[in-house]
């Protein structure tokens, strides 16, 4: 937790900025690195507060701006979502090359493991990513200079034992702090004695809750089922619900959208000679916990939410845009559909140097207009505009919530108001 967050940005960003300590026989005009100085820092702060409105709320606190907050309490999470998914995109062209390489490098090694299941190729991957970002600190940014010796602080050197150790002790976040720090609060939670015994009464709830768990894994049956939908929703099956908002009656959609849909009931050999009329609904929620939204919906608030309406399609490397939810039959059998706007694909050339850390697209709109079913959405993600120097016309990087796999086991569901 420390580690990958705030010891990092506690070093890389004073380096960045040029007010890190140096000793008196180094001269800082030599730090061709430092280039997040005054009026680069507050554009580069501005930046990363102006993408809040585009994470959803899954991703809970959003960065605030550094160049404002980086002093006053910024949070591990917050350092977690600037480093490791921001900062790469935002800090291409204005790094120095050899610099953003080796920051691409730590942030590719540290995304792999900070997964809840990681593969051995991936273990690999990000082990080889962590030596080179480690190796090539030392080249650039310390260069063997005795007076840059305190630029090489220790949590450089444990990178190099993440990948190894997971092997015996299995995946970081199961042992880290966050995992600590939320059992801790769950316990506290739970404590009912507030005198003299309170540490015996948390040990006993402590024993409980193992007690409790273990039924749970011995019977996984035992465990009630969630029963808590807010009303009018329709429950699709595997951890897939339809929410309000939902039209009450059938409407046509736009013609773009209509062609969409048709193209769909062709290829299933499902003619349909008039133009389709639907019943739109507004969200959904995921097996994972988030909820997904939709055009139709978030762009009709008269008080813009953070946007949670970008995807990511299972079993492909398909980003979009949703724009609705509805309901259709198909040769006797009722299926959900989500009409969606395919995003272009990666920009290659930032993909391939970034070493896969930065996946930036065009939005094609309208152009893109394809149905899937439900079931192939896998997660909400954030799609943020930025211009990308160097590289004509605005692209939108991807940004997806740290540790998604686990996020029901972190108690992170998104809430679910009653919107109708």
């Amino acid at each position: 937790m420390h580690v990958a967050a705030i010891n990092v940005g506690d070093l890389l960003i004073p380096l960045w900025r040029g007010t890190f300590r140096a000793d008196p026989t180094d001269d800082k005009s030599t730090w061709d690195w430092a280039v997040l100085t005054k009026d680069a820092w507050k554009a580069h702060g501005s930046i990363i507060a102006s993408a809040t409105p585009f994470l959803p709320g899954s991703f809970d606190r959003p960065p605030r701006n550094p160049a404002e907050k980086i002093n006053s309490g910024y949070k591990a999470w917050e350092w977690l979502l600037y480093l490791y998914r921001m900062a790469p995109a935002t800090l291409f062209g204005i790094l120095p090359t050899p610099y953003w390489t080796n920051l691409c490098h730590l942030v590719r090694g540290m995304r792999l493991m900070q997964q809840y299941h990681i593969p051995r190729s991936d273990l690999v991957d990000a082990h080889q990513h962590l030596i080179d970002f480690s190796q090539d600190f030392e080249e650039i940014y310390y260069q063997r200079h005795i007076d840059r010796l305190h630029f090489v602080c220790p949590w450089i050197h444990s990178t190099l034992h993440i990948a190894p150790e997971t092997i015996n002790k299995g995946p970081p976040i199961c042992s880290s702090q966050w995992t600590m720090e939320q059992t801790i609060g769950n316990l506290a939670q739970e404590i009912r004695l507030h005198n003299t015994s309170v540490y015996a009464n948390l040990s006993q709830r402590a024993v409980r809750r193992c007690q409790v768990n273990a039924i749970k894994v011995i019977i996984p049956s035992i465990k009630p089922a969630k029963t808590n939908l807010p009303q009018g929703s329709q429950d699709l099956g595997n951890g897939y619900v339809l929410l309000r908002r939902r039209e009450r009656t059938p409407h046509t959609v736009r013609r773009c959208e209509s062609d969409a849909i048709l193209r769909y009931l062709t290829a299933k050999d499902i003619h349909v000679p008039t133009t389709p009329r639907i019943i739109r609904w507004a969200r959904l929620q995921l097996p994972n916990g988030q909820v997904a939204r939709s055009a139709w919906k978030e762009l009709a608030m008269t008080r813009q939410p953070r946007m949670a309406r970008n995807l990511f399609i299972d079993g492909t490397t398909t980003i979009a845009e949703v724009l609705f939810y509805f309901n259709m039959t198909i040769h006797d059998e009722d299926k959900t559909f989500a009409l969606i706007s395919e995003y272009g694909p990666p920009h290659p050339e930032l993909l391939e140097r970034s070493f896969q850390t930065v996946v930036a697209c065009t939005y094609r709109g309208d152009a893109s207009l394809r149905l899937i079913e439900v079931s192939h959405i896998q997660s909400v993600v954030a799609m943020i505009p930025h211009q990308f120097p160097g590289i004509d016309g605005v692209l939108f990087y991807l940004v997806e919530r740290p540790g998604l796999d686990i996020i029901r086991m972190g108690g992170t569901e998104d809430n679910i108001p009653d919107e109708d």
